[in-house]
Parts: C-alpha cells; sequence; structure tokens
C-alpha cells in the first residue's frame, strides 16, 4: 500500500512539473513575441515622431517665413504673382 502511495505521488508530482513546463514554454513564447512586437512599435514611434518634428518644423516656417508660404504656394497650386507667367509642361505629349 505504501508503494502504492508513494507512485501516486511520484506520477501526480511529475505530471504537475510537465505540466508547468509546457506553460512555461508558452508564457516565454509569448513574452518573446509581444517583445518583438513592442520592438517594432518602437520603431515605428520613432519613425512617426520624426515625422511630427518634422511636420512642426514646416508649420513652424509656414507661420514665421512669408517666403517659404509663397514657395509652398507656387510649388503645390502654381498660383504666381500678377507678373509672372507659368509655363506648365508636366501634362503635354512629346514630339515623336
Amino acid at each position: 500500500m505504501n508503494r502504492v502511495i508513494t507512485t501516486l505521488y511520484i506520477v501526480v508530482f511529475v505530471g504537475f512539473g510537465l505540466t508547468a513546463c509546457f506553460l512555461f514554454i508558452d508564457a516565454r513564447a509569448e513574452y518573446d513575441r509581444l517583445r518583438q512586437m513592442e520592438a517594432g512599435n518602437r520603431q515605428r514611434l520613432a519613425e512617426a515622431q520624426t515625422r511630427l518634428q518634422e511636420q512642426e518644423r514646416i508649420l513652424e516656417r509656414l507661420r514665421t517665413d512669408p517666403a517659404y508660404v509663397e514657395k509652398v504656394i507656387f510649388r503645390r497650386w502654381g498660383y504666381a504673382k500678377p507678373d509672372q507667367v507659368i509655363f506648365d509642361f508636366r501634362n503635354e505629349a512629346r514630339a515623336p
């Protein structure tokens, strides 16, 4: 009877040990996956912060630099001063 109880305890203990081992391996894999996801998110955050700084710099120039505003208006919308003539060759068909 003593031997049966000892064997039963050993089987239960080994079962708990194997279950804990599998749970640990699964938790470790999840942890590694989350760390990789965090690294990707940190990289995207750094890129977004860089873009934000660039946009803030452009916004500040738009607020304070009239020459820059004029340049942006000319490039984006093709506006010109009353004494200027704009030639737009972007949509012209090329001669053979």
